[in-house]
């Protein structure tokens, strides 16, 4: 199994650890892709001494199999960006997976995101000339980091990271090149599921996210 991490709040201190040349910098903002890379998010700011924020993100999953993205969704300041793996869907097609049924997932993920923006406190950040640090959990296609750094970017950040305790290496090649760096603690050679390489991996409520979010860093 090779590295693994106590709980969310450990692997975002050891991600911050790994990000020393960002201590203090007031150009600087932490982004935690919501809800699972917030509690990162906040603990890798602490250690730094900048602010930290939520982006929000959808996964677009193949149905009966939505585990699977064939694309994902991220809210910017009112607005939907959206990214989509257009050869995956031209197989699904293929495949007898119907465009409605793909446009039924989008549909619900949209309505699930308007959701959060109405209820997830100061989620709506000022990045122009920013450096924005996107953080997750864990990465298995990338998706839905894909879509936070299309989304940060049209905010006007200037510089975008990705930065995940682990990732596959799918994911972190196909993500170097969207932003300007991507920085992983671990990249194994076979990837199963993010939280296979947690002890404690707990799936968490918008209330858990807003707690967060209420933080005077935030």
């Amino acid at each position: 199994m090779g590295m693994r991490f106590k709980d969310r709040e450990e692997a975002g201190r050891r991600l911050a650890e790994g990000l020393p040349q960002f201590r203090e910098r007031p150009d600087t903002i932490i982004l935690g892709l919501a809800r699972g890379g917030v509690p990162l998010a906040a603990a890798a700011a602490a250690v730094l001494y900048v602010p930290f924020g939520a982006v929000l993100v959808r996964k677009l999953g193949i149905p009966g199999r939505a585990e699977t993205a064939f694309g994902a969704l991220a809210w910017c300041r009112g607005e939907v960006v959206r990214i989509v793996n257009k050869p995956l869907r031209e197989l699904l097609l293929s495949r007898g997976i119907s465009a409605a049924a793909m446009d039924d997932v989008e549909a619900a993920e949209r309505a699930e995101l308007r959701r959060r923006a109405r209820e997830y406190p100061g989620i709506d950040h000022d990045l122009r000339g920013k450096t924005v640090i996107l953080v997750d959990d864990g990465l298995a296609t990338g998706a839905t980091m894909r879509a936070a750094v299309e989304s940060v970017r049209a905010a006007g950040a200037t510089t975008v990271i990705a930065a995940a305790p682990v990732a596959s290496l799918e994911a972190s090649t196909s993500l170097g090149r969207v932003c300007d760096w991507v920085f992983c603690l671990h990249i194994p050679g076979k990837f199963h599921a993010v939280g296979a390489f947690y002890e404690h991996f707990d799936q968490l409520t918008d209330a858990d996210v807003m707690d967060l979010l209420k933080d005077p860093r935030a």
